[in-house]
């Protein structure tokens, strides 16, 4: 068996090996977007785009969690979907008219749902909305949590489309009132729970869930977007209350110090809406980068890591890499052969994955394509090397670009399995696509081509003075 201390060194071996060449200390990345990029890209971003525009309810604007079997509506989906209607818009693969007329379909639904304390025959409650909807009534789907998090990707998604519909055309002040209206909704003094911090979700039977939004991850776009509301914010030091765990979150040294969060969705959700390039609060003043570089500086320790591979696992390699949240093989204890001869490991379904030796680790084997890919405007030159040896993995490229994830080192073929395919020569692969998967992959690419969503976004008033009252200065967010 591999020995716990080895593989927390190893990681931290790992981690200070995010310092290879090309590895800049002062945000690279963010010049580095006016970049051309190879040509086969674009077929990945017109395919994401497509699995948003083909599987939408387009008469209520509600979008699947997963295809191809879409169980239920997901509300974070949602907020992805807004903002790639308009990529579509710009790159031509969606008409303008289509575009607005889905959006204010969308937004008017929402704003039709029912909310209040019960258990079903409802949508939210107090402006949230439930992590998962029924596909066809906006419903309350089975027993989900009330989600402060899913809730804000959505009403980000509202932001974008409040910023992006700026013309005179009734359907577009439509878009704008009722998306505002709909965000303003909120209230997130009730999501506190009279604590400092907000809670990541609310049920109607057991109430508050312990778990709240402090230390550093994803949450970082709910205390922003709570604190940036118009009708009910956050109160003051709600962001010191969000960053006071940051000590623990210290990772590397030098050049590779960083805040670490293992999977990396959690340095990039808050990214592909908000441009944190040269704006800093007080934390990261004092660290002397933005949190745009940390994100970079944790894109390559995820690979660094990989490249490490302290586990032994199959198929990690320089260009192949990514941990973060996705679909995973399925849970099971299995023999696996490696070098060091024959031991038991640990496999899982739909988990969080990232380095071992950071916060929220884990390590299956399992890599995900949004994880290099999501993270594009962060390190290109590692992740475009990346994208182009994932389009060469068997059974990986599909109808609507990347299906979720794989797992070379799975190759138990008599194995029941609820999602998924496996072989005893190349692994698994996921059946999938997720929505708050592809999201990434579309967004973050139009980002780094022209800074699309970010430029969008710095129009919001609510998403400028979230920044301002978390103490955030400097760069775009200094101009009129």
């Amino acid at each position: 068996m591999i020995d716990r201390r080895t593989l927390i060194a190893s990681s931290a071996l790992a981690v200070a090996g995010a310092g290879l060449p090309g590895c800049a200390t002062t945000g690279a990345g963010a010049t580095a977007g006016k970049d051309k990029l190879p040509d086969f890209y674009a077929d990945i971003e017109e395919r994401t785009f497509r699995w948003f525009w083909n599987n939408v309810n387009r008469a209520n604007g509600l979008v699947p969690d997963r295809t191809p079997n879409p169980p239920f509506c997901s509300i974070a989906a949602v907020g992805f979907a807004l903002t790639a209607y308009a990529v579509g818009v710009e790159r031509g693969w969606a008409k303008r008219e289509e575009a607005r007329d889905l959006t204010l379909t969308t937004l008017k639904f929402f704003a039709s749902l029912p909310q209040g304390d019960g258990r079903s025959g409802v949508s939210g409650q107090r402006g949230f909305f439930y992590h998962f909807l029924d596909m066809k009534t906006g419903l309350r789907y089975r027993d989900t949590e009330l989600s402060s998090v899913d809730t804000t990707l959505m009403h980000f998604g509202m932001l974008f489309a409040a910023s992006y519909w700026e013309g005179d055309d009734p359907a577009e002040i439509e878009i704008r009132d009722v998306a505002n209206d709909l965000v303003g909704r909120a209230e997130w003094p009730w999501f506190l729970n009279k604590r400092p911090v907000v809670s990541m979700g609310w049920d109607p039977k057991k109430g508050f869930i312990e778990r709240s939004w402090d230390g550093y991850n994803e949450g970082m776009m709910v205390v922003l977007l709570g604190l940036g509301s118009t009708r009910y914010p956050l109160p003051d030091g709600a962001w010191n209350a969000w960053t006071a765990p940051y000590p623990r979150f210290w990772r590397g040294e030098g050049a590779t110090r960083h805040l670490a969060f293992a999977p990396m969705f959690g340095h990039q959700y808050s990214h592909v809406w908000i441009d944190f390039r040269g704006i800093r609060d007080v934390v990261m003043r004092g660290a002397g980068f933005d949190y745009f570089e940390n994100s970079r500086r944790a894109t390559f320790a995820n690979r660094a890591y990989c490249m490490a591979n302290p586990m032994g696992w199959e198929g990690y390699s320089r260009d192949i890499w990514g941990l973060t949240a996705c679909d995973g093989p399925g849970n099971y204890k299995l023999p696996f052969p490696n070098r060091s001869g024959g031991e038991t490991r640990t496999f899982y379904g739909y988990s969080a994955r990232g380095p071992l030796g950071q916060p929220d680790e884990r390590d299956d084997g399992t890599i995900a394509p949004t994880a290099a890919l999501g993270s594009l405007p962060f390190a290109p030159e590692i992740c475009i090397p990346a994208a182009e040896a994932l389009l060469r993995v068997p059974g990986l490229y599909q109808q609507y670009g990347f299906l979720d994830a794989f797992n070379p080192s799975f190759r138990y073929s008599e194995k029941k399995l609820e999602t998924g395919t496996v072989d005893a020569a190349n692994g698994w692969v996921a059946s999938d696509y997720l929505g708050i998967d592809q999201g990434p992959i579309l967004l973050q690419a139009a980002n780094y081509r022209s800074d699309f969503v970010w430029k969008v976004m710095r129009k919001s008033p609510v998403i400028r003075r979230g920044l301002q009252r978390a103490g955030f200065t400097g760069g775009w967010l200094d101009q009129k």
